[in-house]
Order: C-alpha cells, then sequence, then structure tokens
C-alpha cells in the first residue's frame, strides 16, 4: 500500500459517524425497478453512518419510467436526493464523471443502480477510510452472473490489470469509496466502461493509499448489462488500448525525452 501525500481531508483517527460528510451517487440506465427499494435502504444506511450526507442518481439517457420513479423518491427523501439526468446516454464513463462532478461532499462512494451491490455493507468501506487512504475499493467474493460474463468479467479484469501495472486486485467492482479532493485532481476522460480501468490506475499513480475490503455480489434481477457482452469485448479491448495509449505510454515517452534532453540543456 503507498504512502499518500498528506494533503487529503483532515479525519480524526476513529472519527464517528456524525463527522464524516459523504456523497453516495448511482448511475442508473433503465433501473426503475430497482432503484425504490435501493434510495430506501440507502437512506437507512446514510441515517445511521453518516452526519452530513447527499444521494445523486445520474439518469444517463433512460427510456424506461426510471425518471418518474426518480421524481417520486426526490418528493419522499426531500433536498437530500439529487438526480442528474442525461437526455441522451453518455455511455457509462460519461454517467460516472457526472457522479463525481456532482458529488459535494468530503468522501464520496459510488455503485451501480441494477442492485448488484448491497449498499448495507458501505460502513465496511467507511471503517477502512483511516487517515492517508485515498480509496477503499471492494472486490467480489463470488460473481454472481452467467458463466460467460464471468469469463469475459475475467478476462477484462486480467488482461487490464497486465496492461496497465494495476496493483488493484478486481478493477470491475464497482463498489468504490475516494476522498473527493483526490477526485478532483484526476483528469477523466473516459466515456465507456473503461473509465473504471482510468480511475484505479490514475488514482495509483497519484501516490494515494488504497485499501480492498471483500463484498458480496449478488444475480442481476432487473435488466441486461451494457458492458460484459462476448460480441463487444473485441470493442472493449480496443477501447483499453487506446487508454493504455493515452495514460501510460505517452507520458513514458514524454518522461523519456526529458531526461534525454536534461544532460544536453546542461552543458549549454
Amino acid at each position: 500500500m503507498t504512502p499518500m501525500p498528506d494533503h487529503s481531508d483532515n479525519m480524526d483517527d476513529d472519527f464517528r459517524p456524525a463527522d464524516i460528510s459523504l456523497s453516495v451517487f448511482f448511475p442508473a440506465f433503465n433501473d426503475a425497478p430497482s432503484l425504490p427499494g435501493l434510495i430506501e435502504k440507502t437512506f437507512s444506511v446514510l441515517e445511521e453512518s453518516a452526519g452530513d450526507f447527499e444521494v445523486i442518481v445520474v439518469n444517463d439517457g433512460s427510456y424506461d419510467n426510471t425518471a418518474q420513479v426518480l421524481a417520486a423518491l426526490q418528493e419522499r427523501f426531500g433536498p437530500r436526493m439529487r438526480v442528474v439526468t442525461h437526455e441522451t446516454n453518455r455511455g457509462y464513463g460519461g454517467a460516472l464523471r457526472s457522479g463525481f462532478a456532482a458529488a459535494t461532499k468530503e468522501l464520496v462512494f459510488y455503485t451501480d443502480g441494477d442492485g448488484q451491490y448491497d449498499v448495507e455493507e458501505l460502513p465496511k468501506l467507511l471503517d477502512a477510510m483511516t487517515p492517508g487512504v485515498g480509496l477503499v475499493n471492494g472486490y467480489k467474493l463470488l460473481r454472481q452472473d452467467p458463466w460467460h460474463r464471468v469469463w469475459i468479467g475475467n478476462v477484462y479484469n486480467n488482461f487490464a490489470r497486465l496492461l496497465f501495472w494495476v496493483q488493484l486486485r478486481d478493477i470491475d467492482c464497482d463498489f468504490r469509496l475516494m476522498r473527493k479532493s483526490l477526485l478532483d485532481r484526476l483528469e477523466l476522460t473516459s466515456t465507456s466502461g473503461t473509465i473504471c480501468v482510468e480511475l484505479v490506475k490514475k488514482i495509483e499513480l497519484s501516490g494515494a493509499a488504497f485499501v480492498e475490503v471483500p463484498v458480496y455480489h449478488y444475480p442481476r434481477l432487473h435488466g441486461r448489462s451494457q458492458f460484459f457482452r462476448l460480441r463487444s469485448l473485441l470493442g472493449t479491448m480496443m477501447q483499453l488500448l487506446r487508454l493504455h495509449t493515452k495514460v501510460v505510454l505517452l507520458p513514458a515517452l514524454s518522461r523519456f525525452k526529458e531526461r534525454i534532453q536534461t544532460p544536453n540543456l546542461q552543458t549549454k
């Protein structure tokens, strides 16, 4: 675990729930059936776990009745419940970037709006967010998906970790708690699901420490995944290669050029 520079939020070594300032957001695309139970459970957890919190849903161009469901939830839960609406679908990366931008609290947590992770496990991540830690990331104890999605997910995760030299064991586990001050220093550009690789790699490059926490994964009850499909695997791999060029190869080339030019400058 890499030490993090001491410019993150100031928190006591043993802070209480009343001290926690937390933004929780969910990217949602046609997740109307799962959202009412998810949001109700989230508010129940946060009332016990955070003194200052907000709940945000990014409606990423849904064409079911997600908008109507969210309007009813806003009326029920009041100003602590906010909705960011994309009139057209911007992709998973676009939804996450909107959620990060909308978050206003010291800590930021997100997970998907389809209910495959249990928000009741969020306190485990909060307990692990000790001073010096910038990211607390879940890792799936057992993936509850059809066999082909499990296989594709394993191929993707192993390929991405090898290609980007990522230490995090489960890049694909979207159950993450981060410091807002850290997120504000990152420049994220991905619009697809490859944003998760970009996010964790740039956090590692920042020097921030991370902690991993085991979490449960549950079968999808509603809708379909937009990312791990066999027919889109090749396109996903191509997106990873383009991201690798931008995040790893070009910066490395730039550093190499600086090193070979510096002696020439000194001899003049």
